[in-house]
Order: C-alpha cells, then structure tokens, then sequence
C-alpha cells in the first residue's frame, strides 16, 4: 500500500503527498446547475454499484427523449483519473486564492463604477472591474505594456497556477514538455485590441495598424503566449463558447489525459471586456443590469427583482494531471476532476430554451461521464447570472434532473463577481474546489426577495457550513452553448 500524509485546515486546501508506488482504489460514488449567459474533511466513499434510474426522462418537441444510461462507475485507472493540483486566477478580488475565497465567504460585492472609461452617457455605468492589477514577476516590462489584458490576466493566472502546483522553471526543465499542453478559452478575444486597432484604421490609416494587432485579437493567443513561456509542446488550442467557455476546455483538458496524450494540462478562460465597445454592445442586447444607483445590488441571482446580469472579468487556471503523474512527483491534490459534458439549446442565439431540455441533458450527460448517481452530489455551483429568464430556466432543469433536493444546496458567485464571460466557469470552478477543501459555501447575495418556486437553498446573504460530497459547476452561454463540470473530494 502507498502511504498517505494528509494535512487540512479550515483555510487551506487538503494536501496529499504521494509515494511512488501505484495505489488502489474502490469505486466510490458522489452532484448540480442552468443557463443565462450563467470540507473541511477528504471523505472516502465506500464501494457501491450506481444506479441513475431517479434520472427523469423529458420530451420536447422533435427532441425525442433523454435516455438514462444504467449503472455509471468511476474511473479507477491513476492514468485516467484526473486530479486538480493547482489554482491560479486574477479577478476583481486581486490574485491570491485564499483572499478571492474570502470575500466570497464574507459575502463583498466587487462591482463598483466604471471609471477605466468615460461611461458617464452610458445606460449602464458599473460593474466588475479590476483595479491595482499587478503581473509584476510575471511579464516582462515590455510585453507588459504591449500586451492586451485579456492575456495578461491569462498569462498572470496560468503561472500563478503552475507555481502553486509546485512546478517551477526548474521543476518543468526535468519533465517531458511534449506531454504537457494548455488549453485556456477566452470568449471575446482582445476585444480591447480589436476596438484600438479599428480606431487606429478609421482616424489614421491603414499602414497605422500595429503588427500585434491580429495577433492580440485571435482568441487562441492565451494559451500559444503560456506555452512559449513555459515549453509546453503536447495539445495547445482554445475553445470559444461564450460563457461555457472554461468548461468546455476543462472538459477537452480531461479527455487528453484519459486518452493518454497528455500528463498534464493547463487549463481554463480569461476574459476582458469592460471596454467601451464592450459595455457599449452587450447594452445593445438589452441583458445588462441598470441598476446604476446601487451597483452592489445590481446582481441579485434568483431574486423577484433581478433585471438582467453584471459584467465582470478576470481569468482562471487550474492545472489538470493524471492521479499517477501526480503521484510520480508528489503532488498536492485539491479535488478530483470527475467529469462533464456539452450540449446544445439549439433555440436561440440570446434566450435559453424554456423547456430546459439542453440543460438537463447536459447535466445528465455529465453524471454519466462522472460515473456518479443523482443522489450523491450535495452542491451546485449555479451559473446563475441574475436575468429574469436564465435563472429560472437553470432552477427548472435542475429540478427535473434530481428528485431530492433536501441536502442539495446551490450558490451564485456571480452575485458578488459578476459575470466574466469566457472565464466566469474557472473563476466558479475555483470557488467550487475551495467550497470542497474549506467546507463552507460562500453565499448569494442580494436575496432581498427569493423567487417563490426556487425551492433550494440558495445559501442567501450568509456563508453556511456544508461538507460536499460531490459537486457540479454550470456554464451556459450565448447561442445555447451549455457545460457542466464535476468535481469530488479526493479519495485514493
């Protein structure tokens, strides 16, 4: 048997340090979310054989069924599982994870007034906005000044994240770099690029155009930028799909490891789009708050008088890797990354689909790749964007997923974030894993006024202790793109 030493604290992760010697594991078992853009203790689950005939099947118009697949398992293979061994972000709480998960727990608002641009004549003038952002130490000073900040908070988070895996230059310089990838979405690109260089083309010219403008607009330039800094040569791409953008590279992530074509993978979204063609756009589609009077109440999910989401920004990173590469090099472990799944509304470009179907599906699909029944997850991270549409749809196809809500509780990090398009999934996703090693859930605030059928606990204005058994992050983004995300408690 392999020796475990494990260290917790109620502000700190679970560590586990591993010997070299393959471990062996029983098959354990352990779930949540919906659409609008959207412990304490390591708990080792007995052996058990699952069962999802509680999954509802639900029919809609030309749509047929859902089918239930029977009795999910979970990966065993240390080559196929995958574990989370370290976190990076940048958001509108600063870059230091325990700090970001602090004032979730506090229960802060970080939407203030715009005041990066004269929003003054707009209709709406607040929201997530990053101020004393810092990537001292990791961009050079040239670059620095260069780059668009889409891919400086890409760049900042991602090796943020390496090094609180404990892989240093030096560290990465013994490894086989052909089989570490990246893989970090972004669902707008260099937006900020993008406007310049159209200003520069309208007022000056076409030979005024910069030589890093197509570059720093190209939305797969965050993950090509982190792997030229660090040497990683396996799978390097990005995934565009709005707001589900960081799950579905989460997903993606995954599936190269279980197909043996990575160790290691970094993964996730970044996303800048407080600019004046930003805000000014998404005004246009009539989804934004505008409750410029009290912006800190401006993102209420689940709320009677919620008026439509908040726009934030920021980037997320986890570093994804196989249980025995972890193992090999003594890896501290977060939680296990248990699976997901994609799907599509196929409705509409703005609007999710009334009957949730897509939804449902999708989490569904996801328990299945997890190998998880419906009655072991105890927690959602909801995508939960504060529109009057989204948040009950998400409610809806959750409720047609689990018959047992009692013990299910759901959050909206949103709430106090705001909504980070392409990076809101890993900016929660991190939330979700430090709701697993800290046993507390942070609340939802501004819930002045719950929708009468939302019947879950939706954590409302106060942190609550909860020890999670198995959880589900929700993403949905424009054009009916959903993702759902599983993550566990690691057991060996």
């Amino acid at each position: 048997m392999s020796s475990i030493v494990c260290t917790s604290s109620s502000n700190s992760s679970t560590t586990l340090i591993f010997n070299r010697r393959k471990q062996s594991r029983k098959s354990r078992a352990s779930l949540f979310q919906y659409n609008g853009l959207k412990s304490v203790k390591t708990t080792q689950l007995g052996s058990s054989s699952l069962d999802i005939r509680g999954f509802v099947t639900t029919s809609a118009a030309r749509c047929g069924k859902i089918k239930a697949m029977a009795s999910p398992k979970r990966e065993t293979d240390p080559k196929k599982r995958i574990v989370i061994t370290g976190m990076g972000l940048v958001s509108v709480f600063g870059s230091d994870i325990d700090a970001y998960y602090n004032k979730l727990l506090d229960g802060v608002s970080g939407i203030t007034p715009i005041d990066r641009f004269d929003a003054s004549e707009y209709s709406v003038r607040f929201g997530g906005q990053i101020r004393d952002f810092s990537s001292k130490g990791y961009i050079d000073g040239k670059n620095d000044r260069r780059l668009d900040d889409c891919w400086r908070y890409c760049l900042v988070a991602g090796k943020r994240a390496l090094d609180d895996a404990g892989l240093g230059k030096q560290v990465i310089d013994t490894m086989e770099k052909t089989r570490m990838g990246v893989l970090v979405g972004s669902g707008m690109g260099g937006v900020k690029s993008f406007s310049n260089g159209v200003e520069a083309l309208v007022e000056k010219g076409h030979k005024k155009i910069t030589p890093f403008f197509v570059p720093y607009v190209i939305s797969n330039m965050g993950s090509a930028l982190l792997a030229i800094d660090t040497g990683f040569m396996g799978p390097n791409y990005s995934i565009a799909a709005a707001c589900a953008t960081s799950n579905h590279c989460f997903i993606a992530a995954a599936n190269h490891i279980r197909r043996g074509d990575a160790d290691l993978m970094v993964a996730g979204g970044t996303d800048d789009v407080l600019t004046p063609i930003g805000v000014a756009g998404f005004i246009a589609c009539r989804a934004l708050s505008q409750r410029n009077d009290e912006p800190h109440k401006a993102s209420r999910p689940w709320d009677r008088n919620r008026d439509g989401f908040v726009l934030g920004e920021g980037a997320g990173v986890l570093i994804m890797e196989s249980l025995e590469h972890a193992m090999k090099r003594g890896a501290k472990v977060y939680a296990e990354f248990l699976g997901g799944a994609a799907t599509c509304d196929a409705h509409h470009m703005t609007d999710p689909r009334p009957d949730g179907l897509g939804v449902s599906s999708c989490i569904i699909k996801s328990l299945q790749d997890a190998g998880v029944a419906p009655e072991e997850v105890n927690y959602v991270n909801a995508h939960a964007t504060s529109t009057p549409a989204g948040d009950l749809a998400e409610f809806n196809a959750i409720k047609k997923v689990f018959k047992n809500t009692s013990e299910l509780k759901m959050n909206g990090t949103k709430s106090m974030i705001g909504h980070a398009l392409g990076a809101a999934g890993a900016l929660e996703a991190i939330a979700t894993i430090k709701a697993i090693n800290t046993g507390w859930l942070h609340p939802t605030i501004n819930q002045y006024e719950l929708e009468p059928n939302v019947t879950i606990d939706t954590v409302p204005n106060v942190k609550k202790q909860h020890q999670v058994n198995v959880a589900i992050s929700n993403s949905f983004g424009f054009g009916g793109h959903n993702s759902v995300v599983v993550f566990a408690p690691f057991g060996p």
